[in-house]
């Protein structure tokens, strides 16, 4: 296979893949390092040339990994974009279900008592309702503040800790 093939539009680099890609490397069978497939075959490589080689292929990986994340995460944020709105819209629809309610509770009620008086009452039961469920968020709230993560701060701890132990030992 030749490196033409593996070759894409970015500069000769093949789309990253989240793995070790066959087209930036060329394998050998027996003893040897792999070896960008566009340098030219060596009898015998130094160690410094292997770790200049092993540093600019793990420089490269690191470049296509992030490459891959930061077009994974714009794939998966428009399609997240796109599921909010659909929520938006489904909640906006059931806004006014709960209106339609409302009023026909209000029409309900008026055939006992006169028109005003039944919206009084299903208005002071609605605001009642509010009350309720806003000093339930409060206290929700307030058992959640402050937003630290105290299992996480008490494991850095722990970890600062051992460290130290591990130090004076």
């Amino acid at each position: 296979m030749s490196s033409a093939a593996n070759t894409g539009s970015h500069g000769g680099m093949s789309q990253p893949t989240g793995s070790t890609r066959s087209g930036d490397l060329r394998v050998e069978h027996g003893p040897g390092p792999a070896r960008p497939a566009d340098s030219p075959p060596r009898a015998q490589e130094t160690v410094g040339e292997l770790v200049s080689q092993l540093t600019q292929q793990m420089s490269r990986l690191v470049r296509d990994e992030v490459q891959l994340a930061k077009v994974d995460l714009a794939a998966k944020g428009k399609k997240a974009g796109i599921g909010l709105g659909m929520f938006t819209g489904a909640g906006l629809m059931a806004f006014f279900g709960v209106g339609a309610l409302v009023t026909t509770a209000i029409l309900a009620l008026s055939l006992a008592v006169s028109g005003w008086l039944a919206a009084l009452i299903v208005a002071v039961v609605l605001f009642a309702i509010a009350a309720v469920l806003g000093l339930l968020g409060k206290k929700e709230v307030q058992e959640a503040t402050p937003p630290v993560p105290q299992a996480a701060v008490d494991g850095i701890k722990q970890d600062i800790t051992t460290a130290k132990e591990g130090f004076q030992r």
